[in-house]
């Protein structure tokens, strides 16, 4: 029999490994192709695994070892339409297909979540983990405990010998609650130093725009100042009220007023210098208090003056970015964190942008959304990505970010698909909103100094296109860059991207640049994107699958990247993650769970030399396989469980009662 025709009995039926193959499903090269059963059964066989020179994982506890499937919250039940049907056999046979359907789409909303709490030790003050002594500005207030012999007396064991932190920094700040604090721990539990790594290091700002203590409570009471978004807000309600002048018209008898006219036209004068000129024109009436009026501006800014709030930059004297031809990492909710940036950053990325942030959080001083816009100081090309639904609260936290912390553009999401962001107006509820989303863009580009970026769907329905549209209006509303995802809000993933209409909406788009995003996974993907008229593309799901094709596409090559490698990969990423969100038992389980979140997306690759035919497709689910070694095998796995054995090999054994759901049911397919 040839090895065309080679078929394997899988759930009791005669299945064809080649040839026939399911439709969506990867061709992988007959001889690595298994069967589930087998597959699972390779993974937990030991032996194997040694015979392959690699130490195989510990055996999870008994919790661990039940299919992650068990844990998964209840599916909701559908609704019939008539109550009568509900002892109807057949309608319940169908009404259970349909659910069984549903279960494998969407969200796990109610998945666990590990708590703190969970980790069942004593929390250790701040204050004795950096070595303070009784130095506790709380006193006897303090809610954290000040016994460092009892900590460390029921403290679980070091994870392992080395402290990254203490290493890379020459310190690190979380003293004996650290999971490796045999590295940096002497006598009596002291914290120890490394001079000559900190002076090296002195200086050195790793992470930028963090919150300022300060500027958060001031936030919360409400008191921080939004003074070019109150004049811009003042104006656009007096313009939109009834008998109020077109676009643009009631400024020009304004501007003429005051001697402008003769050096600049209507484009070249300031968003801010119109707003100033027509709140004066607004406030007097009478012809010759405006002209004085106008009179004291100039006698006011004459001399070499730099403070902003005195002169307003022109559209000209804005920074301004050249996107063309260059890899944009997407902005991504859950998985786009910084630790993953930076491992991104390593292998070609051009661009970076902070995961989604919702303004109403930010200007409400939130720590969690926040953290959203830090920025390592290796993203020299960094911007944040804004959602909301209202110009007053957006043009504010445009205002915030742009008075605060450091960034190079700011993007407005109008492409975010979550009901409960669609539902409030935002996202992709914009483009069906454009009199909100032109007061938003408006506002935002007038209290900016950095380029203002936009990110769209095709549409919100399916096949009812409507980017096209809008492209027109966004020029003239003045965005630096627009990005435009090939799929509309209703399609999701179902079908695949539409190149065809990214093309036209990119001659439309001339001269802004327009990127394109969808389904790109290689660099023969990426050459083709490139052959329409875009400027750019924008890397989702292809960058979370594979990190490295932004190498690929640079080297214009496929990568058959071996698992030792991949596996480094995931070495660097938890080590950013425990310099990123702290390297105790909290922030051990906080970089776990970003991890596995990535993990579910990392087991949908299939390593090029497995591959029948290259490259892969996007759209294509890699059926079970064994691959060239067992690391290469452990990573192919779609069980939840083998992903937090990896885990393991990383940051040690998870703690009691530890449960993992991924943000997807796709992602853990049965």
């Amino acid at each position: 029999m040839s090895e065309g025709d080679v078929t394997k009995a899988e759930n009791g039926k005669m299945e064809t490994l080649t040839g026939n193959r399911d439709r969506g499903v990867a061709a992988i090269k007959p001889k690595y192709l298994t069967t589930k059963e087998e597959f699972h059964s390779f993974i937990d066989d030991g032996d194997t695994a040694k015979k392959d020179g690699l130490q195989k994982c510990e055996k999870l506890t008994a919790h661990n070892e039940t299919s992650p499937d068990s844990t998964e919250p209840e599916a909701k039940r559908i609704k019939l339409a008539d109550d009568s049907c509900g002892n109807d056999k057949e309608s319940q046979k169908n009404t259970d297909a349909r659910q069984e359907k549903k279960r494998a789409r969407g969200q796990n909303k109610s998945r666990p979540h590990m708590k703190p709490s969970h980790f069942g030790e004593i929390k250790l003050c701040s204050s004795i983990k950096q070595g303070q002594g009784n130095s506790c500005t709380f006193g006897e207030k303090c809610r954290f405990s000040h016994d460092l012999s009892k900590f460390m007396a029921e403290k679980p064991d070091d994870i392992g010998p080395n402290c990254y932190l203490f290493e890379t920094l020459g310190k690190c700040n979380y003293g004996a609650a650290c999971r490796f604090a045999k590295s940096h721990l002497g006598k009596d539990f002291e914290n120890l130093i490394n001079e000559e790594v900190v002076k090296k290091c002195e200086g050195n700002v790793l992470v930028k725009n963090n919150l300022n203590r300060d500027l958060q409570l001031q936030l919360r009471k409400k008191k921080v100042k939004f003074e070019k978004t109150d004049q811009y807000l003042t104006n656009m309600n007096k313009t939109s009220k009834p008998g109020a002048s077109g676009k643009g018209n009631a400024l020009k008898p304004v501007v003429e007023e005051c001697g402008v006219t003769s050096e600049c036209t209507d484009t070249e004068v300031g968003t801010d210098q119109q707003d100033t000129l027509l709140s004066t024109a607004a406030i007097k009436e009478d012809s010759t208090p405006q002209i004085a009026d106008c009179a004291k501006k100039e006698t006011s800014t004459i001399g070499a003056l730099t403070d902003e709030d005195i002169i307003k930059l022109r559209p000209c004297e804005k920074k301004t970015i050249d996107f063309r031809n260059k890899l944009y990492l997407a902005p991504l909710t859950t998985c786009g964190n910084l630790p993953f940036r930076r491992i991104c950053k390593r292998y070609g990325a051009d661009i970076t942008c902070g995961e989604m942030a919702v303004c109403t959080n930010i200007l409400q001083g939130q720590p969690s959304e926040w953290a959203l816009l830090r920025r390592h100081h290796s993203e020299d090309l960094f911007g944040v990505q804004l959602e909301g639904a209202f110009p007053d609260t957006m043009t504010r936290c445009a205002e915030l970010i742009n008075r605060t912390i450091e960034v190079d553009f700011v993007d407005i999401n109008v492409g975010c698909p979550i009901d409960l962001v669609y539902s409030k107006g935002g996202g992709c509820g914009l483009m069906n909103r454009t009199n909100k989303f032109e007061q938003i863009v408006k506002g935002m580009k007038s209290v900016l100094d950095v380029p203002l970026t936009v990110k769209i769907r095709t549409g919100v329905h399916e096949n009812h296109n409507i980017a096209h549209k809008l492209i027109p209006n966004l020029k003239e509303w003045g965005v630096s860059m627009i990005t435009l995802h090939g799929r509309s809000r209703e399609q999701r993933y179902t079908k695949l991207a539409d190149w065809d209409y990214i093309d036209q909406c990119a001659k439309i788009a001339n001269p802004i640049p327009l990127f394109g995003n969808g389904d790109i996974l290689s660099y023969e993907d990426s050459n083709r994107a490139l052959q329409t008229g875009v400027s750019g593309i924008m890397l989702a799901r292809g960058a979370l699958v594979k990190p490295w094709i932004f190498t690929e596409i640079k080297e214009q090559r496929h990568w058959d990247i071996s698992s030792t490698e991949r596996f480094d990969i995931l070495r660097n990423f938890t080590n950013y993650g425990l310099e990123n969100w702290g390297s105790d038992s909290q922030g051990v389980e906080k970089t776990r769970r970003f991890l596995l979140e990535w993990l579910s997306f990392l087991c949908r690759y299939i390593p090029v030399g497995l591959l029948e035919h290259v490259p892969q497709k996007i759209n294509e689910r890699p059926p079970y396989y064994l691959g060239r070694d067992y690391m290469e095998t452990l990573m192919a796995s779609q069980n939840a469980s083998d992903w937090i054995k990896i885990s393991e090999m990383l940051l040690g054994p998870v703690p009691q009662m530890f449960t993992f759901l991924p943000k997807h049911k796709a992602n853990s397919y049965k």
